[in-house]
C-alpha cells in the first residue's frame, strides 16, 4: 500500500482535513456521556430543572456539532478515497497501453479488467475507511477509555481482559483469511474471463447452439468464486458474533460490580450510566477495527496485483535518443529468430530478407507457418529474440516507438472499429485528416461504394467492434484507417479475406498504380491477392522456404504450387 500512496498527492488536502473533523466528531461523541451523567447525578439529583436545561442544551449542541463534523469529513473521505482509485486507474490504464504484446500475453484480458475495475475500487474503499474508521475507532477508543478511567479506575479493569482476547482474536483471523481473500480475486479474474469471452463470440456460441455448455462452464467457475467467497465469510463470520458476547459480557460485569457501588454509595448513578456507553463505544470501536481490517485484507490483495501491473515495464524499450525520421520504406531481416515468451519452441527460424523501397511482398504459407509474427516485428509489436530487423537502413530498436509506428501501417486480422462514426473511426490514421483525404483513402480502399450510398456518410454510425458493418466493409474502412496515416510501409495481415475477388482485384490494382512508393507487404490465404506482386515468400514451419514472382514459383515451389493447384481446383468446382 505505501507504494500507491504518491497517488493520493492530488487529494492531500481531503486526505488531511478528513480525519482531523473525524476527531473533532470523536471528541463531541465523548463529551455526549459526560453531559449525561452531569444530568442524572446533579441535574434530577438536585431537582435543578435549569441545570438541567442547560447542560441539555450543551449536549444537542455537541451533537449537532458531531454530525456536522462528521458530514464534512465523510464528504472529504470519499473525495481523497475515490480521487485515489481513479488516479491508480488512470494510471494503470496508461501503463497497460504501453505494454508490449508480450506484456499482454502474460497478463489475461479478463485479469486485467477485474484489476482496473475491482481491485480499484477495492483501494477506493479502503482509503477512504483509511481516513474515517481507522481513524475515528482508536481515537473513540483511547478518549472512551480516558474518561471511564477518570470516572472510575478499578472498574476500568474489566478492558484488561476484554481488549487482549479481541486484538488475540483479530490477529488469528487476519492471518488465515488473507490468503483467502488474494484467491478470491484470482477467482473473479476467471469469472470476468468467461463472461468477456462468451460476449464476443456470442454469435459463434449462437451459431452452434452451445448455449448449455457455456452455461455449464460459468457455473463452474461462479460456483468456484462463490465457494471462495464462502470459505472467506466463513472464517470471519464468527468474529462479530464473538464481539457482541464480549460486549455484553463486559456490561454484565459492569452492571455488577458498579451496582453495587452505586448502592454503596461510592458511585453516582449517572456515572454508571455513562460508564457503561463509554464500555460500548471502546468495544464497538474494537468491532470498527476488526472490520477495518478485514477490509484491509481485501485492500492489500488488491493493492499487491495493481502494483504487480505498475511494476512490470514493458519488454518495447525505447533507445535513450531515439531516431525521430524515417527515410523511406525498406525492410531488412538479418538472421531473425524468434520465440513467444514462455515458449521455448522458436516461432521463426533465421529470416534473412531484403525488402526494397516501393516493392510491392506477398507472404503465403500454411496455417501456423509464422506469416503474422513475420510482419508484427517491424512495427516492434513484438521484439526478435535473435538478429536485428531495420527500416530505413535503421535497427528497429533505435526509433522513436511513436514514429516507428506513425509510418507503418499496420491492418491486422481481426479488423476492430470503435462505436462513433465512420469520420472519427477514419481519424485514428490522423487526427487532423480533412474530409477530402478522409473519401480518397475510403475510394482507395473500395469503401466509398457502400459509405456513399448512406444519408450522413462520413458521419455514418459505428456500432460497438462495427457490428453494423459485413466482415469485407469493416476490412476495407480498416484498410482506409491505416492509409490516413500516409505510411512508408503498409502491412495488411490477411485483410482482405472476406473481400470479393473483384473488390480485391481493384484494391491490389489501387496499391499497385497509386500507392507506388509504398512498401506493401500483404498476407494472403488466396494466391490470386498476391500473384501480381514484385515478389511472393512462401513460409513453412517459421522458414522462408521459397521466394519470387508468382511464375517464378509456379516452376521451382512445391508448396506454391500445390496451393495454387487446390484454390484452382475449388474455383473449378
Amino acid at each position: 500500500m505505501r507504494k500507491l500512496l504518491p497517488f493520493m498527492k492530488k487529494y492531500m488536502r481531503y486526505a488531511i482535513l478528513c480525519p482531523i473533523l473525524m476527531v473533532l466528531e470523536v471528541i463531541a461523541d465523548i463529551a455526549i456521556p459526560y453531559l449525561m451523567s452531569l444530568i442524572v447525578d446533579v441535574g434530577i439529583a438536585n431537582r435543578d430543572i435549569n441545570y438541567v436545561i442547560k447542560i441539555g442544551s450543551i449536549m444537542i449542541f455537541a451533537a449537532l456539532l458531531g454530525m456536522t463534523f462528521g458530514i464534512i469529513s465523510s464528504y472529504y473521505g470519499a473525495t481523497a478515497g475515490f480521487g485515489f482509485s481513479a488516479e491508480i486507474r488512470k494510471t494503470v490504464f496508461k501503463k497497460v497501453q504501453s505494454y508490449s504484446f508480450s506484456n499482454l500475453d502474460k497478463f489475461s484480458v479478463s485479469s486485467l479488467i477485474t484489476r482496473l475495475t475491482n481491485d480499484c475500487n477495492m483501494l477506493g474503499q479502503v482509503a477512504m475507511m483509511s481516513l474515517r474508521m481507522a481513524v475515528r475507532a482508536p481515537f473513540m477508543m483511547i478518549f472512551a477509555l480516558i474518561m471511564a478511567l477518570s470516572i472510575n479506575a478499578p472498574l476500568a479493569s474489566v478492558f484488561m481482559i476484554a481488549i487482549p482476547v479481541t486484538v488475540v482474536l483479530l490477529g488469528i483471523i487476519m492471518v488465515k483469511a488473507r490468503p483467502i481473500f488474494i484467491k478470491m480475486q484470482s477467482r473473479v479474474d476467471r469469472v470476468n474471463a468467461i463472461i468477456q469471452e462468451n460476449l464476443i463470440g456470442i454469435r459463434v456460441v449462437k451459431s452452434f447452439n452451445r448455449q448449455t455448455h457455456e452455461e455449464n462452464r460459468f457455473k463452474e467457475r461462479n460456483d468456484s468464486l462463490r465457494d471462495t467467497a464462502l470459505k472467506a465469510i466463513s472464517t470471519i463470520m464468527f468474529l462479530f458474533p464473538v464481539l457482541t458476547i464480549v460486549t455484553y459480557a463486559t456490561i454484565i460485569a459492569v452492571l455488577w460490580f458498579g451496582g453495587k457501588q452505586v448502592v454503596s454509595g461510592s458511585m453516582g448513578s449517572g456515572e454508571l450510566v455513562s460508564f457503561i456507553t463509554y464500555i460500548t463505544q471502546i468495544l464497538m470501536s474494537l468491532m470498527m477495527l476488526s472490520f477495518f481490517f478485514m477490509q484491509l485484507l481485501r485492500g492489500s490483495a488488491s493493492a499487491a496485483r495493481i502494483v504487480e501491473v505498475l511494476e512490470t515495464d514493458s519488454e518495447i524499450l525505447e533507445d535513450v535518443n531515439p531516431v525521430t525520421e524515417i527515410k523511406n520504406g525498406s525492410v531488412s531481416f538479418n538472421n531473425v529468430s524468434f520465440a513467444y515468451p514462455l515458449s521455448a519452441e522458436k516461432a521463426l527460424k533465421n529470416i534473412n530478407l531484403e525488402i526494397k523501397p516501393g516493392e510491392t511482398i506477398g507472404i503465403i504459407g500454411s496455417t501456423g507457418s509464422s506469416k503474422s509474427t513475420l510482419v508484427q516485428l517491424i512495427p516492434r509489436l513484438y521484439d526478435a529474440s535473435e538478429g536485428s530487423v531495420s527500416v530505413g537502413g535503421v535497427n528497429v530498436k533505435k526509433y522513436n516507438i511513436k514514429t516507428l509506428r506513425d509510418k507503418v501501417a499496420f491492418v491486422l486480422q481481426k479488423n476492430v472499429l470503435f462505436s462513433g462514426t465512420i469520420r472519427e473511426n477514419m481519424k485514428w490514421g490522423n487526427e487532423n485528416a480533412t474530409d477530402e483525404q478522409i473519401i480518397n483513402a475510403l475510394k482507395q480502399s473500395q469503401a466509398w461504394e457502400f459509405v456513399s450510398k448512406y444519408n450522413d456518410t462520413l458521419d455514418y454510425k459505428v456500432e460497438q467492434g462495427g457490428d453494423n458493418f459485413s466482415g469485407g466493409q469493416k476490412q476495407r474502412l480498416t484498410i482506409a484507417r491505416a492509409l490516413i496515416k500516409s505510411p512508408k510501409i503498409i502491412i495488411l495481415d490477411d485483410s482482405t479475406s472476406a473481400v470479393d475477388i473483384t473488390t480485391d482485384a481493384k484494391i491490389q490494382r489501387t496499391f499497385k498504380e497509386e500507392l507506388e512508393d509504398i512498401t506493401t507487404i500483404i498476407i494472403a490465404q488466396r494466391i490470386s491477392s498476391i500473384q501480381h506482386s514484385d515478389r511472393i515468400l512462401v513460409m513453412n514451419e517459421g522458414e522462408i522456404v521459397s521466394i519470387g514472382s508468382h511464375e517464378e514459383l509456379m516452376i521451382n515451389s512445391p508448396i506454391y504450387n500445390e496451393i495454387y493447384e487446390s484454390q484452382q481446383k475449388g474455383v473449378v468446382g
